[in-house]
C-alpha cells in the first residue's frame, strides 16, 4: 500500500463526536472530487474476525496474532507474525484498502507454503466455530496448525475478542468522471466472548484505497482525511482497540507473583499483597477447571494453592501484627491453613490423572516389548477414572465451603493491606509478647529466605546413598518453599544475582521432581494394576505393557537419584552460598 494510506480513526470521545468527524471528511472530500456512494451508501460485509489465544496469552508472548474470519461457507485462519508484519499493514483498517488493489506476493510460492518469514499465514477452515474454545487437536491440518501447534500443547485455544463490522465504500471521481480511489468507512461492534454477549461500538476506521494508475488523487485524499478536524492515524490494530474497548489488554494474565511490594513496606501489608496476588489467580482459573477447558487451569490453580500454603507457613505470622482489629488471630492463620490444604487434597486426584493421560503417547510409543495398542485398556480405565475424580473436583469448587473461603479470604486480607499498619512499622509486640518479626518487608524477606536456604542446605547434606526416599521428598518440598520465597521478594532483590540463584535451584528441583514424581507414578500405576484386575478390566497384555512402563520409570528414578549429588552441590556448595549471600546483601531498598 502506498505510505500513508493505511488507515484513519475518528478520534472523538462517543458515537456523536464521531459521526461529525466522518461527515467532516466527507464534505472536505466532496470539495476536490465527487462524491459518489456504493449500494446507494448502506453499509454491506457484516463481516465478523474473532480474534484467538491462550488464556496465558502464548501467542501473544511468541509476537503472534490468529484471527478467524468468517467467510460464507467457511471461514479462514490468519496468523500474523509481528517480527515480520510491516507497520503500515498493522491498521486493521488497512486490510480493505489492500482488496481493493490487491499487490502480487513478493514470494507466491513461499507465500503459498505458509512459511515462518511470512508476514501473515492463512488456512482455510470449514465447520471451525471460533466462539468456542479448541485444543490443538481440534485444528485441522496445514501451516498455522503446523507454526503454533508446538506453543498451545497443552493448551486451547480461546476466543479473545471479536468484531462484527461493516463497511461503507464512496468512489472518488476525478472531473473526467472518472473513479480514481474509493474511500471506505468501517464501522464495528466488540463482543467480549469469554463474558458475555455484551457489545460495544468501536470509532469508525477510515481508509482511501488507491486504484492502479491514479496514486496522486489517492495521496490528495489521504492528505485531506488526515486534515479533517476529529482524525486520526490508526496507530493501534482493531485487535488492540477491540480490547480496549472491553477493558482488557493483551497479556492480561499471567500466573507470576508479581505483587508490587518495596523493601520500605510493613511487613503485614506485603504479605497481604503476595496472597492477594496468589488468591487472583486461583480466582481467575475456577472458571476453567469447571469447564474442564484445558488442564492448565487446574495446573495454575494448585500452584496458586501450593504457593498460598508456603506463604503462610513463610511468613503468616506477619498477618498477626497488623494494627487493630485487621490483625490475624492465630486461630485464622491455623484455619485458612487447614482450608488450603483442603483445596490441594481436593485437586490432587484429577492432577495426577491428567498427568498420566497427557503423557500417554509418548508413553505408549516409547514401548520396545509390547505394542501401544496394548496400553488402550489402561487408557480406558485412565479416564473413566478422571471422570469421576473431575465431578468430586467439581463438586468441591462449587460448594459453599470454597466459596466462602476465597471470599471470607478476601476480605480479610483486603482490610489488612488497605489498614493502617503504622503500629507494625513502629515494631508491636504480639499477643504473646514477642517483638513481630520482619517490621518491614526487606527485613522479613532477608530473614525468611536465609533460614529457607540454611534449611535446603542443612537436610540436603545429611542425604547419603543409603537415605530413604522420604528425605529427597522432604528436601523437594524445602526447595520449593525456596523457591516460592524468591518469588514472592523477586522486587526487592538484583535480577541477575537472583537468575543465577534460581537457575541452580531449579535444576536441583527437576532433579528431585524426577525422583519424585517416578516414584509417585510408579505406585499409581501398581495401584491401577491391581484395581483393574479386580475389576476384570486388564487383559494380559494391557498388565504386561504397564509393567514395562513401570520398568522405564524406575530406570528414569534411578537416574535421578544418581545425578542427586552434582545437582546439590552445584546449588548449596560453596559457590552456591557465595551467590545467595551476594544476593542477600544485593543492593539495600531495591523496590523501593
Amino acid at each position: 500500500m502506498t505510505p500513508g494510506l493505511a488507515g484513519f480513526t475518528a478520534s472523538g470521545r462517543d458515537e456523536h463526536a464521531w459521526e461529525e468527524s466522518v461527515a467532516g471528511v466527507l464534505a472536505a472530500l466532496a470539495a476536490e472530487f465527487e462524491l459518489i456512494p456504493e449500494r446507494g451508501g448502506e453499509p454491506v460485509g457484516a463481516g465478523r474476525r474473532t480474534w484467538l489465544d491462550t488464556f496465558d496469552w502464548r501467542l501473544h508472548k511468541a509476537g503472534l496474532t490468529l484471527e478467524h474470519v468468517a467467510r460464507s461457507g467457511g471461514g479462514e485462519l490468519r496468523l500474523t507474525d509481528a517480527a515480520t508484519t510491516p507497520a503500515a499493514a498493522t491498521p486493521a483498517a488497512a486490510t480493505p484498502a489492500r482488496a481493493a488493489n490487491p499487490a502480487p506476493a513478493a514470494n507466491p510460492a513461499a507465500a503459498a507454503a505458509g512459511t515462518v518469514s511470512d508476514p501473515v499465514i492463512a488456512q482455510p477452515v470449514t465447520g471451525w466455530a471460533a466462539a468456542r474454545p479448541h485444543l490443538m487437536c481440534e485444528l485441522p491440518d496445514g501451516p498455522v496448525a503446523s507454526r503454533i501447534g508446538g506453543l498451545l500443547v497443552p493448551r486451547a485455544l480461546l476466543p479473545i475478542v471479536a468484531v462484527t463490522s461493516a463497511t461503507t465504500t464512496y468512489r472518488l471521481l476525478n472531473a473526467d468522471g472518472k473513479t480514481v480511489a474509493r474511500l471506505l468507512v468501517e464501522r464495528a461492534l466488540a463482543g467480549a466472548q469469554r463474558s458475555g454477549p455484551r457489545a460495544i461500538k468501536l470509532a469508525p476506521r477510515l481508509s482511501i484505497a488507491e486504484l492502479r494508475g491514479y496514486p496522486g488523487p489517492a495521496r490528495r485524499a489521504a492528505r485531506l482525511v488526515g486534515a479533517a478536524p476529529g482524525i486520526a492515524l490508526a496507530e493501534v490494530p482493531t485487535f488492540a482497540e477491540a480490547l480496549t474497548a472491553l477493558g482488557r489488554r493483551p497479556g492480561d494474565y499471567s500466573n507470576k507473583v508479581d505483587a508490587n511490594i518495596t523493601a520500605a513496606m510493613p511487613a503485614s501489608g506485603a504479605a497481604a499483597m503476595i496472597l492477594l496476588r496468589l488468591l487472583d489467580t486461583i480466582e481467575a482459573n475456577v472458571g476453567g477447571v469447571l469447564a474442564d477447558t484445558d488442564t492448565e487451569f487446574l495446573h495454575d490453580l494448585r500452584v496458586s494453592v501450593r504457593r498460598s500454603r508456603s506463604a503462610l507457613k513463610l511468613f503468616g505470622d506477619a498477618l498477626t501484627v497488623a494494627a487493630g482489629p485487621a490483625a490475624l488471630t492465630a486461630d485464622e492463620l491455623a484455619f485458612f491453613a487447614a482450608e488450603f490444604k483442603w483445596v490441594g487434597d481436593l485437586t490432587t486426584p484429577t492432577r495426577d490423572l491428567d498427568v498420566h493421560l497427557l503423557d500417554f503417547d509418548d508413553t505408549a510409543h516409547g514401548l520396545s516389548a509390547a505394542k501401544p495398542d496394548d496400553l488402550e485398556p489402561f487408557r480406558a480405565y485412565l479416564e473413566q477414572r478422571r471422570r469421576r475424580e473431575f465431578s468430586a473436583l467439581t463438586r468441591g469448587l462449587k460448594s459453599a465451603r470454597f466459596t466462602g473461603l476465597t471470599s471470607s479470604w478476601r476480605t480479610r486480607l483486603s482490610t489488612i493491606k488497605n489498614g493502617n499498619t503504622a503500629a507494625a512499622v513502629a515494631g508491636v509486640r504480639s499477643k504473646e509478647g514477642k517483638e513481630a518479626a520482619g517490621e518491614t518487608t526487606g527485613c522479613l524477606a532477608a530473614e525468611r529466605t536465609r533460614a529457607s536456604f540454611a534449611k535446603v542446605a542443612r537436610r540436603g547434606a545429611a542425604i547419603g546413598p543409603q537415605s530413604p526416599a522420604e528425605s529427597l521428598h522432604d528436601l523437594r518440598k524445602r526447595c520449593k518453599e525456596l523457591r516460592y520465597a524468591l518469588e514472592f521478594f523477586a522486587p526487592l532483590y538484583d535480577r541477575v544475582a537472583q537468575a543465577k540463584v534460581i537457575g541452580e535451584l531449579k535444576r536441583l528441583q527437576d532433579c528431585l521432581g524426577e525422583f519424585q514424581d517416578t516414584e509417585v507414578q510408579i505406585g499409581e500405576i501398581r495401584a491401577l494394576a491391581t484395581a483393574m484386575l479386580a475389576a476384570g478390566e486388564a487383559p494380559a497384555v494391557t498388565l504386561l505393557a504397564m509393567g514395562e512402563v513401570t520398568a522405564g520409570l524406575a530406570n528414569r528414578q534411578r537416574a535421578a537419584r544418581e545425578d542427586f549429588g552434582r545437582r546439590f552441590a552445584a546449588f548449596a556448595g560453596i559457590d552456591g552460598q557465595r551467590r545467595m549471600s551476594e544476593l542477600l546483601r544485593g543492593k539495600p531498598g531495591i523496590g523501593h
